[in-house]
């Protein structure tokens, strides 16, 4: 049986969500080609190769997506067997993905896994079959 990931986007506790909030400021052809790229990793999880994924270090990975010449990223990470959690995107301007946006994904997994536990996903997913 093939291996599904399920893509789950990152909330503050105030309900914020980073990367819905990038999403929403695309054009509509770009959101469509960040969906077909989610759509993949779904699909791939950790397996999906360079250049459409990397690892950046401490667990947190990077989507890579080139949209109308920016080099946009989105930051997840892996959590329960089965969850890819988006932490947050932006966009790339340097040669390397900068540290404080990596330390911002690892703290935006340690918010989620202190205030998400694995039961309470899998109840939310049954609630939206």
């Amino acid at each position: 049986m093939k291996h599904k990931w399920r893509v789950l986007y990152y909330e503050t506790a105030d309900g914020a969500c980073p990367v819905q909030q990038f999403i929403d400021t695309r054009k509509s052809r770009d959101q469509a080609k960040i969906f077909s790229w989610l759509t993949l990793l779904e699909e791939k999880g950790p397996n999906l190769p360079r250049p459409y994924a990397d690892i950046l270090g401490d667990g947190i990975h990077e989507l890579r997506v080139k949209l109308a010449g920016d080099q946009v990223r989105i930051l997840y990470f892996f959590c329960y067997r089965e969850f890819i959690v988006l932490s947050h995107a932006f966009v790339k301007r340097a040669s390397a993905v900068p540290s404080s946006e990596i330390k911002r994904a690892q703290q935006f997994r340690d918010d989620f896994l202190a205030r998400v536990d694995e039961r309470k996903i899998r109840e939310g997913f049954h609630e939206k079959l």
